[in-house]
């Protein structure tokens, strides 16, 4: 009988674990359907969440990035460090963009807001978003220090009982370029909050409880020990591995040893390139959030992701190292270094468990923000026509690393999770015209498993009219590298429609009747090519993914011109000689 009673308290804690992912994951939505900026609304970029009130993270959303999950899941307690628990009241709403106490940059906005049941105070809901402007340089590399990237909000209250702060939003509306678009995104994360809090006061009382505190207990004991159990699976000992970015003013070098302990891990960046003058600085947050989530994809992909399921993973991250930036240095596209993490603990993982790791892909994103009007032109245009007034970011992808037993993904978000933007959507909100947008044939790195395919984006304005982008992009001088005999994904390469190269990094115009090429690097190849299956090939040969002239020099697969293995009678006979 005791059996059983015990059997059915499980089974009722998991009903209200799936109960609670649900409350979040509407949280989420919310914000998507509400959002202004398009960077929420089409690709996702953002994250939320429920904490207990001593600032731990309970359940995040499915909706979300790895960056603003994990760097979130810290970002609470210093709300609660300024603003306890006790001095909160229904209708208040918290708000930063410190990327020291939030994730990262401060085109980020973090808001939380308490949740109330029976006039008492349950639980936290946090939320992240990206922001298309919130004044100053823009989003981009250029600052020398972070009150150069734009307005600087410290943790405050921008809703006191339901009552907006008249003198906040003052603020944000006179130092952001858009304006109603900055100020409906704040409104938009106190809604999605508000209905957070809603929906747990609603599981509250289906369930009867007084408290979230036995739910939390539960959740925070079995992730925590699922964990251990799953590193304790892995071989002990100590593993190292380095991935250079192209950095801004020269090459940056992350390194990384790895410790695999008998219930954590414990990662150390000693050796890592040291700060930069330029905004590519990584927050400490930031780091922990990137390297925790390359190691969880590995050794505990399945683990609900959470306080406790996190807290084996520990970093120790230099000072004076680009992963560590400390204020005020620059750090507006920390995403850039950031982004590379995940292959870096992947490279460290291979030595210990090479079956459950990828090879490097694409990694940062390429997310060009674009402007064009008088703060572009100004007055040497004379007479010649200006477009209007507009900024706007785009974010896209190259291709993943191959995995052990599947090709990598063509033109997919990884690390990040952002969904690529439609065209439709940039060229709704801004006159900005997107003329080509294809795969890009033969960068998916060769192999067994071959990467994935980055793509190619010709992107002018209306009239052809001179615009600028930020150039926010890396994995050009560097490109991922291939695992096992696989080899490298193709680089990525920015250029003017008239062949001009551009630098990687940076504010650059492009000039009337130009256009902006981006070539995004393609994933890297898993194992030996010539072990690859010739049908395979020949697939991709048809798809217009690898090119008849690369199958044969890469592969050893000879692909006739009706898309067949030249040999059908032996699909998998190689060719031996050329």
């Amino acid at each position: 009988m005791v059996h059983e009673t015990n059997a059915l308290v499980q089974i009722h804690r998991q009903v209200m674990w799936n109960r609670l992912i649900a409350v979040v994951e509407e949280q989420a939505q919310i914000m998507i359907r509400t959002a202004f900026s398009t960077t929420v609304r089409e690709a996702g970029d953002l994250s939320a969440g429920i904490f207990d009130l001593q600032g731990r993270m309970i359940a995040q959303a499915v909706t979300g990035t790895p960056g603003h999950v994990n760097s979130m899941a810290e970002s609470v307690g210093h709300f609660l460090r300024k603003f306890p628990a006790s001095a909160m009241r229904q209708g208040d709403h918290y708000i930063t963009n410190d990327p020291w106490l939030g994730t990262g940059h401060l085109h980020d906005l973090t808001v939380v807001t308490p949740a109330f049941h029976n006039g008492e105070i349950a639980g936290l809901f946090a939320n992240t978003a990206h922001v298309i402007d919130i004044g100053g340089l823009g989003m981009g590399p250029e600052g020398r220090s972070v009150f150069e990237e734009g307005m600087y909000i410290p943790i405050v209250k921008c809703f006191d009982r339901g009552q907006p702060n008249e003198t906040f939003f003052d603020f944000i509306r006179a130092g952001s370029r858009l304006p109603a678009e900055l100020e409906g995104d704040i409104y938009s994360l106190c809604a999605c909050n508000d209905a957070g809090a809603k929906r747990l006061t609603g599981m509250m009382n289906e369930f009867a409880m007084n408290s979230l505190d036995p739910l939390a207990t539960f959740i925070f004991d079995s992730s925590h020990r699922a964990t251990v159990a799953e590193i304790a699976k892995l071989p002990f000992g100590t593993y190292e591995n380095e991935i250079y970015s192209d950095g801004y003013e020269e090459p940056v070098r992350l390194a990384a040893s790895m410790t695999i302990l008998d219930d954590a891990i414990e990662v150390d960046f000693v050796g890592t390139s040291g700060l930069s003058s330029r905004g590519i600085n990584v927050p400490p947050a930031y780091c922990r959030a990137y390297a925790c989530f390359g190691i969880k994809c590995v050794v505990a992909p399945d683990i609900p992701n959470n306080w406790a399921s996190l807290a084996p993973f520990r970093m120790k991250i230099p000072d004076g190292c680009i992963l560590n930036a400390p204020h005020p240095y620059p750090v507006s596209v920390r995403h850039v270094i950031g982004h590379l993490l995940p292959d870096l603990m992947m490279g460290c993982l291979h030595r210990a468990v090479p079956e459950r790791v990828t090879a490097e892909g694409a990694s940062a994103l390429w997310n060009p923000p674009l402007r064009g009007g008088g703060s572009v032109s100004g007055q040497a245009r004379g007479n010649k026509p200006v477009i209007a007034d507009f900024e706007v970011i785009t974010f896209n992808s190259g291709g993943t690393g191959a995995r052990p037993t599947h090709d990598g993904l063509n033109a997919t978000a990884f690390p990040s999770g952002v969904r690529t933007m439609p065209v439709e959507a940039t060229e709704n909100v801004a006159p900005v015209l997107v003329w080509r947008k294809e795969l890009r044939p033969d960068s998916g790195g060769a192999g067994r498993t071959r990467g994935g395919m980055g793509q190619i984006m010709e992107i002018a304005t209306k009239g052809d009219l001179e615009f600028a982008v930020n150039a926010t992009f890396d994995r050009i001088a560097n490109a991922p590298k291939g695992r096992d005999g696989g080899l490298n994904g193709a680089p990525g390469r920015v250029a003017q429609k008239t062949g001009k190269l551009l630098r990687t990094k940076g504010f650059q115009v492009i000039p009337d009747g130009d256009r902006l090429i981006l070539e995004l690097p393609g994933g890297a190849g898993m194992g030996d090519p010539a072990a690859r299956d010739p049908l395979l090939v020949a697939r991709d040969v048809r798809d217009g993914l690898v090119s008849v002239a690369n199958a044969r020099a890469l592969y050893k697969v000879a692909v006739t011109a009706s898309f067949a293995v030249d040999e059908p009678e032996t699909a998998r006979m190689r060719l031996q000689d050329f």
